[in-house]
């Protein structure tokens, strides 16, 4: 890493203050602590783009399911898609269990030690890498992630954008400068916790609690909202829905999701592109053959993913039991509510027709 000359503070006095606080106001959290490395990486991957509290009780089911690489490696991918199921962006799951089977093929086991093996392994990035290699291991190796990127621009004052390319480079740089040889994990760890509680975003900032508010330079300019440098976001698109909870009062209808794209591979109730009015979805019924006795709208709902909005109408339709022998197939079962709340993966974004399942579905007619 290349040094960056500095004259306003001495060389450790961060570190020293930081881990000072660190030690007296860390997060209580299951993957801390004498624990192996497997727990450092999967609370890893779950923490991405997702709240410490919300990761909490996924990560203890996740644990006490599947103990060790192992038993990830050999995880059917349904028990997976399960257990992950709420955590979204499913992918981080699917490059969980290749990346558990590169370790059983190439490091016996054992998860690897060093950031450039790491980087190997899939759905490992520079972030993760640099977490699992100083956290688990304690290597010197950094771990950028949004939190740091907002404590390292606004205690040197960074400017422009910190997310890509130099201004990137700068802050992994500054955090590498500042980072002791000996608790390079508790180092990496408690920049994450002051951005998560003190160093936070929007208006929010608490520098008055802030051990390092003295050396924090965009603090000391009265400029702390100034940085890092915001990124312009770009609007969601937003698509329309029409969800079909197709029953015949004992089962209900789930079809599997494309390979490839949003919720790849995941379950979900039928769902037709647009919003449908009750006599298209008529017409949409008795052009496929499907047989009814009851048909009713059921309440719309909204689901907002990263980058597209979802807003769906939905219909409850009562089929006739023959339909359920017609049209079970690999991509379309009918199933028992207890079979899709306990054994498939139905994403989030369904939640309001789930509940419909757990509140016990009504008859129509």
């Amino acid at each position: 890493m290349r040094k960056i000359e500095r004259t306003w503070c001495e060389m450790g006095k961060i570190a020293k203050k930081l881990l000072e606080y660190y030690d007296k106001h860390k997060r209580d959290l299951a993957w801390r602590g004498e624990v192996p490395a497997y727990y450092t990486w999967i609370s890893e991957i779950m923490l991405q783009q997702t709240r410490v509290e919300a990761v909490k009780p996924y990560f203890a089911r996740f644990i006490e399911e599947l103990p060790n690489i192992e038993a990830l490696a050999n995880c059917e991918e349904e028990k997976l898609m399960k257990l992950w199921q709420g955590l979204g962006y499913y992918s981080r799951a699917r490059n969980l269990k290749k990346a558990a089977c590169q370790i059983m093929e190439m490091y016996g086991g054992e998860l690897p030690k060093e950031k450039k093996e790491l980087l190997h392994l899939a759905g490992i990035g520079p972030y993760t890498a640099g977490a699992i290699s100083s956290i688990a291991y304690g290597k010197k190796e950094t771990a950028v992630d949004g939190n740091v990127i907002r404590v390292m621009s606004r205690l040197f004052a960074v400017d422009g954008n910190v997310l890509e390319g130099k201004g990137r480079q700068k802050i992994e740089e500054l955090t590498y400068q500042e980072l002791p040889e000996d608790r390079a994990g508790d180092f990496n760890q408690a920049l994450m916790d002051l951005g998560a509680t003190i160093c936070i975003p929007n208006g929010a900032a608490l520098c008055h609690l802030c051990p390092l508010h003295l050396e924090c330079q965009a603090n000391l300019k009265k400029e702390v909202e100034k940085y890092p440098e915001k990124k312009k976001k770009k609007e969601r698109k937003l698509e329309r829905q029409t969800i079909l909870l197709l029953s015949d009062g004992q089962k209900f209808a789930l079809e599997k999701r494309k390979e490839k794209g949003l919720l790849a591979g995941l379950w979900q109730f039928p769902m037709l592109e647009g919003r449908l009015s009750l006599q298209e979805v008529r017409e949409y019924l008795k052009e496929k053959g499907i047989s009814y006795s009851g048909i009713e709208e059921y309440e719309p709902a909204i689901h907002i993913f990263s980058h597209v909005e979802w807003h769906m109408v939905s219909y409850i339709i009562e089929v006739e039991k023959w339909e359920i022998q017609e049209k079970q197939e690999e991509n379309f079962v009918w199933l028992s509510k207890e079979e899709i709340l306990t054994e498939y993966s139905v994403p989030s974004a369904f939640k309001v027709y789930l509940d419909y399942l757990k509140q016990g579905q009504r008859k129509l007619f």
